[in-house]
């Protein structure tokens, strides 16, 4: 079973954030699937489902950003996970271009609370993940309130193409591998 893990946080009030592409892309996979994530154990909404061959569970800390690891710790011992090479967390980065998306196989926090958490709950940084590009054209003064707000109506069809695209890579990662996903993606 694969561990797919959207960061982002819970409420109506960030539901539109920055913050919250991870989240953007879990909702666009269940989308897909034609179900939405209704369950809510170890503190995160989730949703059992089956990409290509794979099983997986889709899932959303419900613990805010900088506690997302609680969550993904205790889905990974609910569920038995045993190899941390089939958890995918999917993330924003303010570094990355907006539009880009990155697939890495392991890798730092990158400054990201929500995967400082991740890797603090692990206790490794050996673990793939998917970026989602939001910089800004400009330079930022105030990162954290660029991550806590909506992004502007101009860039909501460029976000809609990134979030399809993502969650495309999302499914090539499962059914053709992560080599051969980040050869197409990257």
């Amino acid at each position: 079973m694969w561990l797919i893990i959207g960061l982002g946080n819970p409420g109506p009030q960030y539901e539109r954030t920055r913050h919250n592409c991870g989240f953007m892309v879990i909702d666009e996979l269940a989308h897909r699937i034609g179900r939405d994530l209704r369950v809510s154990e170890c503190q995160a909404l989730t949703m059992r489902a089956t990409i290509g061959d794979q099983e997986v569970l889709l899932a959303k800390p419900q613990t805010f950003m900088n506690l997302s690891g609680i969550a993904v710790a205790a889905l990974k011992e609910k569920y038995a996970i045993e190899e941390n090479s089939s958890i995918l967390v999917i993330s924003d980065d303010v570094a990355l271009p907006f539009g880009k998306i990155r697939i890495r196989r392991q890798g730092s926090a990158g400054g990201h609370n929500g995967l400082k958490s991740v890797i603090a709950k692990l206790g490794t940084q050996v673990f793939p993940r998917l970026r989602l590009g939001i910089a800004p054209e400009h330079p930022l003064t105030e990162t954290r309130d660029f991550v806590l707000a909506e992004f502007p109506r101009k860039d909501h069809e460029a976000l809609a193409e990134m979030l399809a695209r993502a969650a495309d890579a999302v499914e090539a990662i499962l059914t053709k591998g992560i080599a051969e996903a980040m050869s197409k993606y990257n």
